[in-house]
C-alpha cells in the first residue's frame, strides 16, 4: 500500500500533485477552519507523513499515536506547535520554511510599522465613514518614521531584512539578539544593544525573537514602562512574547503611542479583545508571509521535504 499522506489545511491541487503521483494523500477541505483534534490524531495514526499548520499540535500524544509518521512539514519558519523534543525520540522529521517568506514577512512587518506612525488605517476608516469635512493643518497627524531609532528585537534572517528597510529611511538601527551579529552590524550599520537600552531609545520596538521558553512573557508591564511614551510597539513574531493585558494597560494609559500586532497570544482574536478597541492599534490576522508568491513557495518547501524523507532522501530544511 502506498504510504500515507495527511494534510491539515485545504491547499491548491496544483501543489499536491507531485505527492498524488506517488503517495495517498487525503487533505481537510476547509480553508479557514483548523482540523478538529480528533480528526488530527486519527488521521495521524496511519500517515507517514503530516503537513501542518502553526496550529495545529504535534505533542506527544500524537506521536505515540503515529508508529508510521517519518516526516512532519511545518507550513511555517516556527515550530513551537511541534514537541521535538518526543519528534526526536520517535525518529521523526521535523521540517519548516525558512528563507522562502523572509523578505514578505520583512515587507509587512515594516508595513505594520508605517500604518501605525502614519495613522493609515484611522485615516483609510475616516474618509469611508464620511468624516472627511475639509483639509486642515494636523487632520490625522502621524508620526515621522524617516532618521527615527528602531529597536529590532530577534535578530534573525528576518530582522536583519527589516533593518535593510529601516536603513533605507536613514533610521537608526539598533538590535537585541541572543548572539551579536557582526556582519549585520557592518552591513547595515546597526548596533547592538541590551534590551534596557534598546526600550529606553527606540521610537519603534519591533518583535521578530521566536517564542522559546526564554521569550515567552517578555514583554511586560515593566517593559511598556522603559518605553518612550512616544514610541510604538510593532510585533510580528509571537503572540505569547507579550503579556496582552499590560500592554492595553500601556495604551490605556498613554505609556506608549500606539502598536503595529500581526500575532496574538489566542488566534483568532476576539473582536471583543481589548486590544482592539484602541484606534492607535493596527491589528492582522497573523499574515506576515501571505503573500500568494510566498505562501505557495512555502507550500512547495514542505511538498519537496516529504517527498525527499519518503523516498529515503534528506531533507531540504529539516529543523
Amino acid at each position: 500500500m502506498k504510504p500515507f499522506i495527511f494534510i491539515t489545511r485545504k491547499l491548491p491541487q496544483t501543489v499536491i500533485e507531485p505527492l498524488n503521483q506517488e503517495f495517498r494523500v487525503e487533505m481537510w477541505e476547509k480553508e479557514d477552519v483548523p482540523v478538529p483534534r480528533d480528526i488530527l490524531l486519527e488521521k495521524a495514526t496511519g500517515a507517514s507523513a503530516l503537513i501542518t499548520m502553526l496550529s495545529d499540535k504535534v505533542d506527544t500524544e500524537l506521536l505515540e499515536n503515529a508508529p508510521s509518521l517519518k516526516v512532519v512539514a511545518n507550513l511555517a519558519v516556527g515550530y513551537d506547535n511541534i514537541d521535538l523534543k518526543a519528534a526526536k525520540q520517535k525518529g521523526v522529521a521535523i521540517c519548516n520554511t525558512p528563507d522562502v517568506l523572509t523578505d514578505t514577512t520583512a515587507d509587512l512587518t515594516f508595513c505594520l510599522l508605517m500604518a501605525a506612525a502614519r495613522r493609515i488605517v484611522e485615516a483609510d476608516r475616516y474618509i469611508k465613514e464620511g468624516k472627511w469635512k475639509s483639509w486642515s493643518p494636523l487632520l490625522l497627524a502621524g508620526t515621522d518614521i524617516h532618521h527615527k531609532t528602531i529597536g529590532i528585537v530577534g535578530m534573525g534572517s528576518i530582522g536583519e531584512a527589516v533593518a535593510k528597510r529601516a536603513k533605507g529611511f536613514d533610521m537608526n538601527i539598533l538590535y537585541h539578539n541572543r548572539s551579536r551579529k557582526p556582519e549585520a552590524e557592518k552591513s547595515l550599520g546597526a548596533s547592538y544593544v541590551s534590551l534596557d537600552e534598546l526600550l529606553d531609545q527606540s521610537d519603534f520596538v519591533v518583535v521578530l525573537a521566536p517564542l522559546t521558553a526564554e521569550t515567552e512573557g517578555l514583554f511586560q508591564k515593566e517593559q511598556f514602562l522603559a518605553m518612550k511614551k512616544s514610541a510604538f510597539f510593532i510585533n510580528a513574531a509571537r503572540g505569547p512574547i507579550v503579556n496582552e493585558e499590560a500592554l492595553a494597560e500601556a495604551l490605556e494609559t498613554g505609556e506608549i503611542a500606539g502598536a503595529g500586532l500581526d500575532v496574538f497570544t489566542n488566534e483568532p482574536i476576539s473582536s471583543e479583545h481589548p486590544l482592539l478597541s484602541f484606534d492607535n492599534v493596527v491589528a492582522l490576522p497573523h499574515i506576515a508571509s501571505s503573500s500568494t508568491e510566498t505562501r505557495i513557495g512555502m507550500m512547495n518547501l514542505c511538498v519537496q521535504n516529504i517527498h525527499a524523507v519518503l523516498n529515503g532522501d534528506k531533507p531540504k530544511t529539516e529543523v
